[in-house]
């Protein structure tokens, strides 16, 4: 067999070279052309998997290594009996992470605590569930708003969307759509932002659509909204460098972007594309995993207080404001760079790895941290 896949993802090619000759291309050279041949794709979100980009391939599986689909014709590979195998829930631990980093990065900037602040969360899937456990254990009161989960489970605990106007950081954690009950595309538009509370915050780690920029652009002109955190952006990679300037943390769709959650996503759609070609498992992922850069981290006081504690244990495990830095710096590449710039942070980001791979040694005094670390994913031990 010939597969052809995104270079992007981490030992993709060790992964499937049980099937075969492995192409691994950067992502702009996946194209009709690149894959005509080809028997097998596994692509990323960039690559638009339309019935122009299959029409006359060999492709008999496509495989994305990321959680969301609005990027794949799934009706045309249904249609053609074409093989299809996403990812969802891949990246859910690296995106948690990411916000409570974010969170702990603004109240620090603002100075506030984010004890006793209300934070809404849109989307309560894969992604937003996790968010919700991360968030509550910062101590912060969580609402929660999935109309479909809502309508499945009748649980009390989903509660309308204007029910959630009033919280103090709303953070979207939902798939793009158009059609449907519950279509997001634009779901917070002017109309909506204007119902937020005076002062709040908001966070999209979705994508870029599910909010109206240039609405967003003006609310936060007008200072209606206090702050935004955007990982995705409305017609990425040509971002709307203006909005960029105003946004506390701007980041370049990276959120998901840990080193386990992309390993995570290689290792479903690998075991899927066996199971389709009814082939046994020979790829050990175990065997893929480098030494982390932070294995252990000492902590003698408490510092400050707990939360300055863990923004400094967080910090030095993912340094969100680095990412902050190396998006801000589109601003000084002319208008026909932008694109580039954006596509280069993201196929150049560097090793991140989760929160599970570091120890954080504790002095017995201290023990009471405890339950946040390992709350957050970390493993904690008590010296």
């Amino acid at each position: 067999m010939r597969v052809v896949v995104d270079k992007n993802s981490p030992v993709v090619t060790e992964a499937f070279q049980q099937f075969g000759e492995v192409r691994a291309l950067a992502t702009k050279e996946i194209t009709a052309d690149s894959i005509r041949d080809a028997d097998m794709v596994i692509v990323r979100s960039e690559t638009k998997v339309t019935k122009e980009f299959l029409l006359g391939s060999s492709i008999r599986f496509v495989g994305t290594a990321t959680i969301g689909t609005d990027h794949v014709d799934l009706e045309y590979l249904r249609a053609h009996g074409i093989g299809f195998a996403s990812a969802p829930g891949s990246n859910a631990n690296s995106v948690a992470e990411y916000i409570v980093a974010a969170l702990l990065t603004l109240a620090q900037r603002k100075g506030f605590v984010l004890q006793g602040k209300i934070i809404g969360v849109v989307g309560v899937g894969n992604v937003g569930s996790k968010v919700a456990r991360y968030v509550k254990a910062l101590g912060m009161v969580v609402l929660q708003n999935d109309p479909p989960l809502s309508r499945a489970t009748g649980n009390p605990h989903f509660i309308p969307l204007d029910d959630l106007m009033g919280a103090d950081f709303i953070t979207l954690h939902v798939p793009l759509t158009t059609t449907g009950m519950d279509p997001t595309y634009h779901l917070f538009n002017a109309k909506r932002i204007s119902t937020m509370k005076k002062g709040a915050i908001l966070v999209n780690t979705a994508r870029g659509s599910v909010v109206d920029n240039t609405a967003l652009r003006n609310a936060l002109d007008r200072r209606h909204l206090d702050g935004s955190v955007l990982d995705v952006w409305e017609g990425e990679p040509g971002i709307d460098v203006e909005l960029l300037k105003k946004t506390d943390i701007a980041t370049s769709h990276i959120a998901g972007y840990s080193f386990d959650g992309k390993l995570a996503a290689v290792k479903m759609v690998y075991a899927a594309a066996c199971q389709f070609f009814g082939q046994a498992p020979t790829w050990m992922p175990e065997k893929s995993l480098p030494k982390p850069r932070l294995e252990r981290i000492v902590v003698s006081d408490m510092g400050d207080s707990l939360e300055e504690t863990l923004r400094t244990i967080v910090k030095k495990c993912y340094d969100i404001e680095r990412d902050d830095r190396l998006l801000r710096g589109i601003s000084t590449v002319a208008d026909d760079g932008v694109r580039s710039y954006f596509n280069r942070l993201r196929v150049e980001y560097g090793m991140r790895r989760e929160f599970y791979n570091t120890t954080i040694e504790l002095p017995a005094a201290l023990a009471s941290m405890e339950v946040v670390l390992t709350s957050l994913g970390f493993v904690v031990v008590i010296r």
